[in-house]
């Protein structure tokens, strides 16, 4: 019932097409963990993909929305910037680290890639 947005096909059809997999571990529980989270339903994070001493992560706007979005990480950045589909860094891309992660601005469809640069 409601739109395509309301129920969340695209998170289904992520969940069909790339299901989880279970992994035998010890039986010691651990803290739960995240890499990456993204404050707007309507941003989907595509990939993340590890360079050295960085890691390029591809987002999308799916709703056809403008939105601002927070991406959030637990990794150690020191700087955030926008790059282009090659992933080369685009002029005046550098993006503020603040408390809630780095803030994206979405036009509908809008593909962003981020290069976030690692603390060693």
């Amino acid at each position: 019932a409601g739109s395509f947005q309301d129920a969340g096909v695209i998170q289904h059809a992520y969940n069909l097409n790339f299901p989880l997999h279970a992994v035998p571990a010890s039986s010691a529980q651990g803290p739960a963990w995240s890499a990456f989270s993204v404050s707007s339903p309507a941003v989907v994070l595509e990939t993340a993909e590890d360079r050295p001493e960085a890691v390029v992560v591809r987002l999308y706007e799916a709703h056809g929305s403008t939105v601002d979005a927070w991406l959030q990480t637990s990794l150690p950045v020191k700087e955030a910037m926008l790059c282009d589909l090659l992933e080369r860094p685009a002029a005046r891309a550098r993006l503020p680290l603040e408390q809630r992660g780095v803030r994206l601005s979405f036009t509908p469809f809008r593909v962003l890639s981020v290069l976030l640069v690692l603390r060693p």
